[in-house]
């Protein structure tokens, strides 16, 4: 019995050996990604957040979360690419978040996810809500319109644009919630409110705002608003949330936004 345990286990060992071989020929790129989910110490990510976050990145979920990444990858088309995912942690490190901007999915369409909320990749056309977003800009601070969607001159900054799922399947919204995203972006929020002070948090809509209950308002500031999205009907505008976060940066001392896209455009008078 003992040697017919032994050889099942060398059977098995060898079918793992083919399919992954199968893998690597068939579909190098995929085998990649394999490599890059399967690897916790090669997530590419800020060592800022690798430190923060180091539990999940150990937990049973997020293994889970990461097979589950190996397997769609297999089957379709993940968005953003497997290098962007952690865009919002490198381009904001823990130490220096003064903002948060939470949002839901990234975009599912060709291109468009850059792995910072609401943020699209340069060239690609500005999303409804983004649009709606800089009309507010505009209409708050006089910052004229930007054509770039890229919002990675917030990011580094220290606004930390937040997903609370950071993968999607394309064209297929919300495919990738209850996954386990959501439990890691929620550790996120909460080692932020945990182990920060004064940062403003921007909760536009009601889904983002279900991540109130994370936060200490004694330790932090919370700003709430109706989702950008064409849907609400133009609730978002009048929010004036771009002015009144500056305010609450100043009134700690600490440098205000430039929220300018493009350098280009004249400074914002407060």
């Amino acid at each position: 019995m003992a040697k017919l345990g032994q050889l099942c286990n060398y059977a098995n060992l060898l079918e793992n050996i083919f399919f992954t071989f199968i893998i690597i020929y068939t579909n190098p790129c995929t085998f990649i990604e394999y490599i890059y989910f399967m690897n916790s110490s090669s997530v590419s990510i800020h060592p800022s957040w690798k430190e923060v976050l180091k539990t999940e990145f150990s937990s049973l979920y997020f293994q889970n979360l990461k097979q589950f990444l190996v397997d769609e990858k297999e089957k379709y088309t993940v968005f953003p690419a497997g290098s962007m995912i952690f865009s919002a942690f490198n381009h904001t490190p823990f130490e220096r978040v003064k903002v948060v901007i939470i949002g839901q999915d990234p975009y599912h369409g060709p291109g468009q996810a850059n792995g910072l909320s609401f943020s699209v990749s340069n060239g690609v056309s500005n999303p409804p809500s983004l649009k709606n977003i800089f009309k507010e800009l505009n209409s708050d601070l006089g910052i004229p319109i930007p054509q770039s969607g890229n919002l990675e001159p917030w990011a580094d900054q220290g606004i930390l644009l937040l997903n609370a799922t950071l993968t999607v399947r394309a064209n297929t919204p919300g495919s990738h919630q209850k996954k386990g995203w959501e439990k890691f972006t929620d550790a996120v929020i909460k080692n932020i409110s945990d182990n920060k002070q004064g940062v403003v948090f921007l909760l536009w809509g009601n889904y983002a705002q279900t991540k109130e209950a994370l936060i200490d308002n004694k330790k932090h500031f919370i700003l709430k608003a109706a989702h950008p999205s064409p849907l609400a009907r133009g609730a978002f505008f009048g929010c004036k949330h771009f002015s009144k976060t500056n305010k609450l940066l100043e009134h700690q001392g600490i440098q205000p936004i430039d929220w300018r896209i493009e350098k280009t455009e004249k400074p914002a008078v407060h």
